[in-house]
């Protein structure tokens, strides 16, 4: 039986990276109590505002809230929304000295205003272009340092198609690790769907599965699961396949041993940020274990947690300790 008290104090003994598009996310609260007599909208009375690193920094946080070194290696604007960001990243102990700042972008950063625990409105400053040549080459540059001083167990790729993960930089950063024997798992986008050959963990979820392969089916179950992995692995030739199944729980085939690990019921509040959460917690599980159906478990039933939490939150590392036990002892 899985002593999980000892695996969760493993982590902590993890140095992690996590490369991909960061973005600042602002939460605005208020009421509202009517609509506008000037458009059929309503009135919200703004509360409370709170900021949150998401995207790339969202899946660095629930690693650090694991217990893990974390360091963050991305390109953001050079702006009051980066240096926000920037200072949010340090008050949650993630290491930012691989992290570098264009006058050519600006910081994602996406506001919600909510409501009764709904949202109501999100808006969105972005770009989304690839990073340019410069941009490009200096991130290359802090991944050859990072993983030269840190000698990392594990990077982790966060694609939010927001143009820092460019196709020659997720090669040329896979074949780095591959070289360091540096573990790697990826969350990819459409847009570089096919770009992550020889990544050790693949773990997309079933939409990005079915627009990357052009795909149109509504029931799954393992066959068909399994097929979509070897279409998968013919181009990628990546180690292991996770798909995140939405309520139907995740997939994984390792050297054909295959599985659907079902959900958990829950009280779902707010989806967002769950898919964060599941790539960090199976990176940690596979990078301590290797144990590629206990990734599976945990990973599922952290995804699940943090889905009864509004808005996007890190996991709790004590009530997925106490999760585990209670559901995989």
């Amino acid at each position: 039986m899985e002593d999980f008290r000892k695996l969760f104090e493993s982590f902590k003994s993890l140095k992690v990276g996590v490369i991909g598009d960061v973005m600042l996310d602002t939460y605005i609260w208020g009421k509202v109590d009517r609509i506008s007599p000037e458009a059929p909208v309503p009135v919200v009375s703004l509360g409370s505002k709170e900021y949150r690193s998401g995207g790339a920094g969202n899946v660095a946080l629930n690693c650090k809230s694991l217990g893990a070194d974390v360091f963050i290696l991305s390109v953001m604007g050079n702006d009051a929304d980066g240096i926000l960001l920037e200072e949010l990243l340090i008050e949650n102990g993630i290491e930012t000295s691989y992290l570098a700042k264009s006058p050519e972008r600006i910081t994602t950063s996406k506001t919600r205003i909510i409501s009764r625990n709904q949202q109501m409105m999100r808006l969105d400053s972005e770009v989304t272009h690839d990073l340019d040549t410069n941009d490009e080459r200096l991130l290359l540059e802090k991944v050859k340092s990072f993983i030269e001083k840190e000698d990392p167990d594990i990077i982790i790729f966060e694609d939010y198609n927001k143009g820092v993960l460019t196709e020659k930089l997720i090669g040329q950063v896979i074949e780095l690790c591959k070289k360091a024997g540096v573990l790697t798992t990826a969350d990819p986008k459409r847009k570089n769907f096919f770009s992550y050959k020889d990544v050790d963990i693949f773990k997309p979820n079933l939409k990005e599965v079915k627009e990357g392969l052009n795909l149109l089916f509504d029931d799954v179950d393992n066959g068909l699961l399994m097929q979509i992995h070897n279409e998968m692995e013919n181009i990628l030739h990546h180690r292991i396949s996770f798909i995140t199944l939405s309520d139907k729980g995740v997939f994984y085939c390792e050297n054909g041993l295959s599985a659907v690990v079902p959900s958990h019921l829950r009280n779902i509040a707010d989806v967002s940020g769950a898919g964060d959460t599941v790539i960090a917690v199976a990176s940690l599980v596979y990078a301590a274990t290797k144990k590629v159906h206990l990734m599976a478990e945990m990973a599922n039933i952290a995804g699940g947690l943090v889905c009864e939490e509004v808005g996007t939150v890190a996991i709790n590392k004590e009530k997925l300790l106490n999760e585990c036990e209670l559901l995989l002892s």
